[in-house]
């Protein structure tokens, strides 16, 4: 809360609701947890974000604000202090309202339902050091933020983020920053969001260039969502309406949608591919706040004037393959079950088959989830934006990961230290090795230096990606520029698309 008490040394800055005083950091000025919208609980709760009201005096901004209730399924603290959820973090490099300094604004991924910006692999302050204005945020999740609710705006969540992006136009500039070389960029459920950003009329304008880190495909009809809302409200023994789920502490929605998670195989015939890699929350396609998919908005020239960056790691699905327990030992039935969900068209497990003919049961149970879990959204991306007129650069991350036992390869997930440069903090660290080698420093400042140039004039040192050349930036030491790699997975999944899944029976 804010007091009257001065800053003294500190940086102080004043934005359009009140003043806020950070700390100084390695020749940084770092704000953390300040505000950009009232916290959504209440009579607020299930409901649009709304504006941040003004405060008097100095509001502290020097610890990250309390995380939005994650799921425990990766490992998250189940107890938050607090419900100020709706906080933003800025590390900038230049504290003068004058310095039009680009901005990088970080969405956390996290499948939709854990990620918080306060975790240790998103300290920007490597990247801001560059000479960029870094921003990193929260958002709401899985319930609170996605699930589909009778009386309540759909993605509430997008929502959110779309707040933040108004509160960077509004307020970026005292902090140095140029609200009109915004970047928005994420990874995973991250990078999944910054799709959505593109296809979204309340989004426009709010940003020049995107960064979309392993896109899912997961993108869900207004029915399925209702569906798995069902469910979860069910488990709680309540109505899957606004006033049924308000009276459900918040603290307690993500455990009930955990133990829908855990036994989702349940709902395969109604919910389909989403209980393979139970995925309970994403974007709802609803008409409204999101009128179509990325791929199809894309397409359709909606995000022809903002510049794309998009890409994904070559080993997706390894990452989710060891926290399953089955790394190195897929069975023939379980790859078979993989490829016959989730490989495209009626054939598409044969055509899998032929076009990997030597693949043993493990290659091909990796190469379909991760084709259809990331790799190909994140490529159609490109393809969707080129169709739509626009611009996008493509590249994927090939380095293989040398920490927990090199066994993952280019895994999810390895791009988030790299890109931050947290090479020895933070969860995803483990994949990097301890201590980091030389290559992982210099392929760390290689794509620092490649996400930064992009955020400052849309160059990340490699050509436009077109539909005759497909030019792609493998990044790995050395890197290498070649044509899109992953030809084999391309060529089975070149006729897909990427609708909003659908509830498979009534």
């Amino acid at each position: 809360m804010a007091s009257s008490k001065p800053c003294g040394s500190e940086p102080e800055v004043r934005t359009a609701a009140g003043v806020v005083c950070g700390r100084r950091e390695a020749g940084l000025a770092v704000f953390r947890g300040v505000p950009f919208a009232e916290p959504p609980v209440g009579a607020l709760r299930f409901a649009a974000p709304q504006p941040v009201r003004r405060w008097d005096g100095v509001r502290p901004a020097v610890a990250y604000g309390p995380p939005p209730p994650e799921s425990g399924l990766l490992g998250a603290p189940q107890e938050t202090a607090g419900d100020d959820w709706l906080t933003i973090n800025i590390w900038t490099p230049q504290l003068d309202p004058g310095a039009g300094l680009p901005v990088m604004v970080w969405i956390p991924g996290g499948g939709y339902v854990a990620g918080n910006a306060s975790l240790p692999e998103y300290d920007a302050g490597h990247l801001a050091r560059s000479g960029t204005v870094v921003a990193t945020l929260n958002y709401r999740l899985g319930v609170e933020g996605f699930a589909q609710i009778d009386g309540a705006p759909a993605n509430r969540g997008l929502l959110d983020q779309v707040a933040a992006l108004q509160w960077v136009r509004d307020n970026i500039g005292v902090f140095g920053g140029d609200p009109q070389r915004v970047t928005v960029c994420g990874q995973s459920a991250g990078g999944g969001s910054v799709a959505a950003l593109l296809a979204m009329p309340r989004a426009a304008g709010l940003f020049r260039r995107a960064v979309a880190q392993s896109v899912p495909g997961t993108f869900f009809s207004p029915e399925l969502a209702t569906d798995i809302a069902a469910a979860c409200a069910a488990e709680l023994g309540v109505a899957p309406t606004v006033a049924g789920l308000s009276a459900v502490a918040p603290a307690r929605l993500p455990a009930a949608a955990d133990a829908i998670s855990a036994k989702a195989v349940q709902w395969r015939r109604r919910w389909g591919q989403i209980t393979h890699r139970p995925t309970l929350f994403a974007p709802v396609v609803d008409g409204d706040v999101l009128p179509a998919t990325p791929w199809q908005s894309l397409a359709d020239g909606a995000a022809r004037d903002v510049e794309i960056l998009v890409g994904h790691t070559r080993e997706e699905h390894r990452l989710f393959s060891l926290i399953d327990g089955v790394l190195g030992q897929v069975t023939h039935e379980q790859a078979e079950t993989a490829v016959q969900l989730l490989a495209p068209g009626s054939d598409g497990a044969r055509r899998y088959r032929e076009a990997f003919p030597t693949a043993t049961d493990e290659e091909l149970y990796e190469v379909v989830n991760a084709d259809w879990l990331f790799r190909m959204p994140s490529l159609h991306l490109a393809d969707a934006q080129i169709a739509g007129g626009g611009q996008a650069h493509v590249y994927e991350l090939t380095w293989p990961a040398p920490g927990a036992g090199g066994d993952l390869g280019a895994c999810h997930g390895l791009d988030v230290p790299l890109v931050f440069g947290n090479l020895s903090s933070g969860q995803p660290a483990v994949l990097i090795g301890d201590p980091p080698s030389p290559a992982a420093e210099e392929l760390s400042a290689q794509i620092r230096t490649a996400w930064t140039a992009f955020a400052a004039h849309g160059d990340p040192g490699w050509p436009p990606y077109d539909a005759n050349h497909r030019i792609t930036q493998l990044l790995d030491t050395p890197p290498t520029i070649t044509a899109y790699p992953e030809e084999s997975s391309r060529l089975l999944w070149q006729n897909h698309t990427f609708a909003a899944l659908p509830l498979l029976a009534p």
